[in-house]
């Protein structure tokens, strides 16, 4: 395995930490790719890597795309990111997740720990026992916010806005009703974004690893459960990746039959050049970072006057962002990954 400085993935990061802690087990790599607006915020993910070469490229890619992700929805905060080598349902310990917190601690700052795929509430409220540098996770819940906390309630509806800005430009429809969607992973996310689209009239198709999570989708929601392998060349509208990266590369991309990818799932493309073979396909690709980007604009607003009502309208601009990505896209000839790219480095880089 090569250093990180000469890993492909990095990107001058600011910060790349390792950190094993023997009494509880934890094996956890933190980054921080830009603290120029403010400090590196981003989830701590719990997930059983193959090897500490995965995990590191996971976390290298999505502390950056954090970053982007921060300037392109117009917050003033950085990006970073943290993962765990463990498997959350049979690894993760309380006393991890307060040694993941004594972590968070001696970086005093640069990097602000909040949940992400294996990681929930109990754990922030362990993590908080080691740490101020938390988002989310340590206050009490406002019941009547139903952002408050759970970030993924944030994420899907702000997916959900960014779903009706691709079927406006690409299929010219207002609404969603009758439109066919097929989901790549329920879990928490996915769950209510099909919620959504289910109240919104479409029709779903769904898979996922947990077999619980896609009953529970087909028991609510009438969706039609299918096979991981088959899901991506489904004749339907739009493709919702919802689950880990990397879903576009050189097999999946020939077989996508959706003239639309719009979904949670944080870097989709396998490569960058993955992009182009989506636009050359005549695939409209909502930027993995500037549709999901709920979860971080839910963790903004965080404080005594919160309003779920300035969420949402945050939320809603996520649909007009896509819409101006979108359009240069078209009129530029050029991959939506690298408009929304440009723009992001326009804020953060300052650049003219």
């Amino acid at each position: 395995m090569s250093g990180v400085l000469t890993h492909p993935e990095y990107d001058d990061h600011e910060l790349v930490a390792f950190h094993r802690d023997p009494g509880s087990g934890l094996r956890a790599v933190v980054a921080v790719h830009s603290t120029v607006l403010g400090r590196g915020l981003g989830g701590c993910r719990v997930h059983p890597y193959a090897s500490e070469a995965d995990a590191i490229t996971d976390v290298l890619r999505l502390s950056r795309g954090m970053t982007y992700k921060a300037a392109l929805a117009g917050l003033q905060q950085g990006g970073g990111k943290a993962v765990v080598i463990a498997d959350p349902r049979l690894d993760k310990t309380p006393a991890m997740m307060r040694a993941m917190g004594r972590l968070v601690q001696t970086l005093g700052g640069r990097y602000v720990i909040a949940e992400d795929s294996g990681t929930d509430e109990a754990d922030m409220r362990e993590v908080a026992h080691e740490t101020a540098f938390i988002g989310g996770g340590a206050a009490p819940i406002n019941p009547d916010d139903p952002g408050d906390r759970d970030t993924s309630a944030a994420t899907a509806l702000g997916v959900y806005f960014g779903i009706q800005a691709a079927v406006r430009f690409r299929l010219g429809r207002e609404d969603l009703r009758g439109l066919r969607v097929s989901i790549q992973g329920v879990g928490k996310v996915g769950q209510v974004l099909a919620q959504h689209l289910h109240d919104a009239g479409a029709r779903l198709f769904v898979c996922d690893a947990y077999a619980p999570a896609v009953d529970a989708c087909v028991q609510r929601f009438g969706a039609t459960p299918v096979d991981a392998r088959e899901l991506i060349g489904l004749d339907v509208d739009v493709f919702s990746p919802c689950a880990l990266g990397a879903v576009f590369d050189d097999d999946s991309v020939p077989r996508l039959r959706a003239p639309i990818v719009a979904g949670a799932a944080n870097n989709q493309l396998a490569e960058p050049r993955h992009g182009g073979m989506l636009m050359d396909r005549g695939v409209l690709y909502a930027p993995d970072y500037a549709i999901n980007a709920g979860g971080i604009i839910n963790l903004y607003y965080e404080g005594p006057t919160r309003r779920w009502a300035d969420v949402e309208a945050h939320l809603q601009r996520i649909g007009r962002t896509l819409d101006t990505i979108f359009m240069r896209a078209r009129d530029e000839v050029r991959p939506t990954h690298e408009i929304a790219d440009r723009m992001a480095e326009t804020v953060f880089r300052k650049q003219p």
